[in-house]
């Protein structure tokens, strides 16, 4: 059947990919069978079979007169889609990408791409780019200059400024800038005076970052997907790397050849799942459930770590209670799950140590992903697995620089570095930008509200809609700008569609207008300004792993687009604070230096690291990836021996210093100068009279302090006798100060050359106090379709205040939808496609390969309603919302439960909206966004917004 546009069929998106492909046979895409998928690697090779040999030659620039080319310049950038940091060699002659060749030497990828990765270059020349600025005028988007956005915008904002506060402003930031960028945009909303500023990872990893950090010390990734090597077992749980990280999936393959056992968890089985040892089908919103079930046959049959417990936990008896609710008939009955498999699991993970676990969304996504996450990291404590090598908690994020953008990015709850916003990490930030603190407290609206957590981007569009007597602002959000973010990667798109309508200003700053710019409604008031890509500027980019890479510039920026930190530069001009924002920095017409950036970054971001790894430093690994193992990450030999690749966070102290990295966290059996750790010292020394710190004999290789230890201040290092290893110079600035706050470095150097950790040597903390449960306990989802569990499991209350916005939980679960929407609704994603889509479903290559959003219905569901392969059909919500998809009957899902990819966008409940992109930027593959369907839940400490399970019905469209 023909998958492209006929007259017969006037709501097909995929009209664009003949259109987008004029080089290529049309024919040959209309005998494409159903939703062609690519391989883990092999992408490029299937879009190659399909199209003539002349499209996949090298492109040549076309020269005004005859001119001799120039010699091929070689070009190491890094992968602009996941985060496993793929490294990429861009040939480069007169200017003009001409080819990409797979980086061999890199440790990460050796040489692997996935269909993403393979076809990078579009991305550089892509045809569907936003070219110049442009203004809607009468719902029709016109070109302008940049001096007159950059007027008008600034004009408008400043005027928004003056009648409703700086708050009134919301900038939904990116996780696809890179490090200096992303620094520099919360630096630049810190001048402008508000905390209203978020990005990718709030709605993908906050859960993550605030349950890991709570329980180890650090929200991040423990170990890396190298590591992986040395694992004897790993469950992927709520995971998909096949197709989410697929060059990830080439280390695990690695280990599974040397013997390691997989379990794959999800309620569909998938890519992943066909590798599995043991596929565990699970009902979604009960991990919680599941992994005590799992700690419930661990704990009975004495499989735990007992030392380790005992040495290096806290609160592992106030886990074992609520475990032992959890019999193995009760896990069965809440998850779906045979008895027997919960058995399988836990003595897969148990007799096959090191063993790891890796999860992504799945886990993330949910009401309670905390809660899960926190799950996952105590089942690891109690196998003893974490600080090893082969273990961890391993977190796999989602876009190239999500990690990097979180650790020192535009977060509503922290300064870069994760300093929080408290006046003592106010003040160090001034300090080093060279700025007064009371003329940046005067930007704020009042101290109060400088010192609060802004709102966040799952939630901005409450900050319009919501009666101001309910915001914990003065104003409303009356204006927003999308800075390198797609809005159909958030839930409940109806509200916030009306809530653009709402707005004074909309500004989308981005290379490809993202569906931002078509599905606002508006006739007036929106601007889209072309952004350059990263292969359009240099700087460091941090993947999953923390392992952080240089990128060189490619290209020279495309059209009329200028770098993110041009256009933060001009903005910052316009409202008067230009100076401030670059005081410490280099500007060059208008464009701030990256590397004086990172230097910055250097001074300022002590708590994770980010101190030791100079653009210098960083360079020098990129040009010699072949000295580094591709299992332990080490250079063996060359310039940079000693080093693990990337300089993985924390990388202590000055770049001086030459500190290695660390490749796995709170591995106590590794001196801490050579990349070692234990657990942080976050939390005090006692609570309720329990010691917080380690036991003795629990410290780092070489340490001289072999018991527990608070975090370092310079009274502790006076006490130790340590305060004369400072010189004079490190003195005067240590003064009152500690290991996070100290800007010589020098606390750092003296505590790592003593064998200590600078954030002391603690228990990892198994029942976190502070959050609204300390044991992680079973909650059932907020549209759940068993209604018998709602009351033996109930939700949260309703929060007032929360993020500065009200937030219902139990009003919202106390209604049953499940009579009339049976089903259960859960998302994921593509190996085609990344996040939202824009750019990848406006690339030729990978556009050919999905032309359609669908829907995998199991065959006794899509019986019911005469669903049939390749038809289309509507998926109904609570919401009242209602998408037009593709049906695939398939029995890779259950009876009970549809999935969709959340890649989507450029569809409205059935409306192509091709003319409401401006003119020849629209995606070449075009559908409904599932996100539009998507219904109303938020984590309970991270704001994380429920997007793995919900409820929903079909009909035939």
């Amino acid at each position: 059947m023909s998958l492209v546009k006929t007259s017969s069929d006037p709501q097909s998106s995929a009209v664009g990919a003949s259109q987008g492909l004029p080089r290529a046979n049309a024919a040959s895409l209309r005998r494409r069978s159903f939703l062609v998928g690519a391989g883990v690697t092999a992408g490029l090779a299937a879009v190659a079979r399909k199209l003539p040999l002349n499209v996949i030659e090298p492109a040549h620039a076309q020269a005004v007169r005859p001119t001799q080319d120039a010699a091929p310049e070689i070009k190491h950038t890094v992968c602009s889609h996941c985060s496993v940091g793929c490294s990429v060699i861009a040939v480069v002659q007169n200017g003009v990408w001409v080819r990409q060749d797979a980086a061999f030497d890199s440790p990460i990828n050796m040489g692997a791409h996935c269909a993403k990765g393979a076809s990078l270059r579009e991305h550089g020349h892509g045809e569907h780019r936003l070219r110049y600025p442009m203004k809607l005028v009468n719902g029709k988007y016109q070109r302008i200059s940049w001096d007159q956005a950059i007027n008008e915008i600034g004009d408008k904002l400043l005027q928004l400024r003056q009648q409703a506060g700086p708050d009134s402003l919301f900038v939904v930031g990116s996780s696809k800038h890179n490090n200096e960028q992303s620094y520099l945009l919360r630096k630049w909303m810190s001048l402008w005076g508000s905390n209203n500023c978020d990005h990718q990872a709030r709605i993908c990893h906050s859960t993550t970052v605030a349950g890991v950090a709570q329980t180890y010390g650090y929200g991040a990734m423990t170990n890396s997907f190298n590591d992986l090597h040395y694992s004897k077992a790993v469950m992927f749980i709520g995971s998909n790397p096949a197709e989410a990280h697929p060059i990830s999936m080439l280390h695990f393959l690695h280990a599974k050849e040397l013997g390691a056992k997989m379990i794959v968890v999800d309620p569909r089985f998938t890519r992943t799942a066909r590798f599995a040892h043991h596929y565990v089908r699970i009902r979604p919103g009960t991990d919680i459930p599941f992994v005590w079930g799992i700690l419930w046959h661990i704990f009975n049959n004495g499989w735990e770590d007992k030392a380790f417990i005992e040495q290096r936990t806290y609160g592992m008896d106030e886990v074992r209670k609520e475990v032992a609710k959890w019999t193995p008939d009760k896990v069965s009955d809440v998850t779906g799950i045979p008895e027997a498999a919960v058995k399988t699991a836990a003595e897969l993970l148990a007799r096959n140590r090191p063993s790891s676990v890796v999860w992504c969304m799945g886990i993330t996504q949910h009401h309670v992903g905390t809660a899960n996450v926190r799950a996952l990291s105590i089942l690891q404590l109690a196998l003893g697995n974490i600080g090893v090598p082969g273990g961890g908690a391993n977190i796999y994020r989602g876009h190239d620089n999500v990690q990097g953008a979180t650790d020192i990015g535009p977060n509503p709850d922290s300064l870069p570095g994760y300093y929080g916003l408290a006046e003592p990490a106010w003040k160090h930030f001034c300090g080093v930008w060279g700025v007064d603190y009371e003329w940046v407290k005067a930007r704020y609206g009042s101290k109060e509200l400088m010192e609060k957590p802004g709102m966040t981007v799952s939630r901005w569009f409450d900050g319009v809609l919501e009666k101001n007597e309910y915001i914990d602002q003065p104003s409303n959000l009356r204006a927003v700008i999308y800075w390198g973010h797609a809005p159909n990667s958030q839930t409940r798109l109806a509200d916030m569609k009306a809530a653009m309508q709402k707005l004074d200003l909309m500004v989308v700053i981005d290379p490809y207008p993202s569906m931002t710019a078509a599905m606002h409604g508006r006739t007036d008031g929106v601007y889209l300004l072309p952004a350059s890509t990263q292969f359009e500027t240099e700087g460091s980019v941090t993947a999953s792993n923390r392992s952080i890479q240089w990128r060189e510039k490619v290209i020279e920026p495309m059209f009329e687009s200028k770098p993110d930190q041009e256009i933060m530069y001009l903005l910052a001009k316009k409202f008067g604070f230009a100076n401030e924002l670059c005081r410490n920095i280099r500007v060059t017409n208008n464009r701030p230096d990256i590397e004086d950036i990172l230097r910055e970054v250097n001074k300022t971001c002590w708590t994770i690291g980010y101190t030791g790894c100079s653009p210098e430093r960083l360079k020098m690994h990129m040009l010699h990836k072949a000295d580094f193992s591709p299992t332990t990450l080490r250079a063996e030999t060359g310039p940079c021996k000693g080093d693990y690749y990337g300089l993985p966070w924390p990388c202590w102290g000055t770049p001086e210093l030459k500190h290695p990295g660390t490749p796995i966290l709170y591995n106590i059996n590794v001196p801490v100068i050579e990349g070692g750790l234990p657990f942080r010292a976050n939390w005090g020394v006692e609570h309720n009279g329990v010691p917080l710190l380690a036991a003795d004999g629990s410290s780092n290789k070489n340490s001289e302090l072999d018991i527990g230890y608070p975090e370092f201040d310079h009274v502790f290092l006076k006490k130790l006798g340590w305060w004369s290893d400072l010189t004079p110079e490190e003195q005067a600035k240590a003064e009152g100060k500690n290991w996070k706050t100290d800007i010589s470095g020098g606390i750092i150097r003296v505590v790592i050359q003593h064998g200590c950790a600078p954030y002391g040597n603690a228990r990892a903390r198994c029942h976190v106090w502070n959050f609204p449960d300390p044991v992680p306990v079973h909650r059932e989802p907020i549209m759940s379709p068993r209604r018998d569990l709602v009351a033996k499991y109930p939700t949260y209350d309703n929060k007032a205040n929360f993020w500065r916005l009200p937030t219902l939980y139990k009003s919202v679960q106390e209604k049953d939808f499940s009579k009339d929407f049976p089903l259960i609704m859960t998302s994921g994603r593509l190996v085609e496609y990344e996040g939202g889509g824009d750019e990848t479903r406006s690339n030729p290559w990978l556009a050919e390969l999905q032309q359609n959003m669908f829907c995998e219905v199991n065959p006794h569901d899509a019986v019911q309603v005469g669903a049939q392969t390749g038809k289309y059909l509507w998926v109904e919500s609570p919401n009242g919302a209602r998408i037009k998809v593709m049906a695939m009957v398939t029995e890779r899902v259950p009876p009970g439960i549809v999935w969709m990819p959340f890649h989507f966008g450029g569809w409205w409940m059935g409306e192509d909206l091709h003319d409401k992109y401006p003119e020849g930027a629209a995606p070449i593959v075009r559908g409904e966004a599932v996100n539009t369907a998507w219904t109303y839940g938020y984590d309970a400490v991270t704001m994380m917004q429920e997007t793995k399970v919900s409820l929903c019905r079909l009909a035939r469209a």
